[in-house]
């Protein structure tokens, strides 16, 4: 039952957050499709995971899905009033970022020593990269909880950057594999470049929006 889920889960993510990049920032569209991408990244993350953890305890593409829960519920905890229960949940989401870069660490070296360079079908520099952006949201989990959340400008960037990567690994573990792909969209869907694309155009709004709220005191919703 868990790749079903697995699967829809994983399309839900991915439309949920194309329409939470594209609505009104604050508006009421944005705010329902970014919570339902939270749950759907949630779903998708922890049963990936798990089916991968099924197969090998040291299968690398569980770091995937524990990657996305720790960053939708730290992105969501940025936009949510300060209290008691966000900061446990906080300081447990800095733990389990600080057993991520640990483990990201460990399979990244161990890849480098494998033939092909990779470990379960994942390059080490990929675990690298994983591994230093688990290593910048720590670092901001923990100037958060040493001096209380975050205002302007800052929130909104925490709070963008986390979902957007969290969108990227949803979208990059689909549209990276070109069986996949085929058998849900077109032909001319399949190639390269548009494959490339979705992942492409994840960054692109990423910057654009944190480009839009730098250094804003407050944030006024785009019309």
């Amino acid at each position: 039952m868990l790749l079903p889920i697995h699967i829809v889960a994983g399309g839900l993510a991915m439309i949920l957050g194309a329409i939470a990049l594209t609505a009104a920032k604050g508006s009421t569209v944005h705010k329902r499709s970014g919570l339902l991408f939270v749950y759907a990244m949630l779903t998708m993350g922890m049963s990936g995971s798990v089916l991968a953890l099924r197969q090998s305890l040291t299968n690398a593409n569980a770091l995937g899905g524990f990657m996305s829960a720790y960053l939708v519920v730290t992105a969501l905890t940025t936009v949510r009033p300060e209290s008691a229960a966000t900061r446990r949940l906080q300081a447990g989401a800095l733990g389990m970022a600080v057993a991520l870069i640990l483990v990201e660490m460990v399979l990244a070296f161990k890849a480098f020593g494998n033939p092909g360079r990779s470990i379960n079908g994942v390059p080490f520099f990929m675990l690298l990269v994983f591994a230093a952006v688990t290593t910048v949201g720590a670092v901001g989990d923990v100037r958060v909880l040493r001096s209380g959340a975050l205002r302007g400008g800052r929130r909104l960037a925490r709070h963008l950057w986390r979902m957007c990567f969290a969108l990227f690994i949803a979208a990059g573990s689909f549209f990276s594999i070109r069986a996949r792909v085929a058998k849900v969209l077109p032909e001319p869907f399949t190639t390269v470049p548009m494959r490339i694309l979705p992942i492409v155009l994840v960054f692109v709004a990423m910057f654009y929006w944190l480009w839009r709220v730098r250094g804003r005191r407050v944030f006024t919703p785009a019309r």
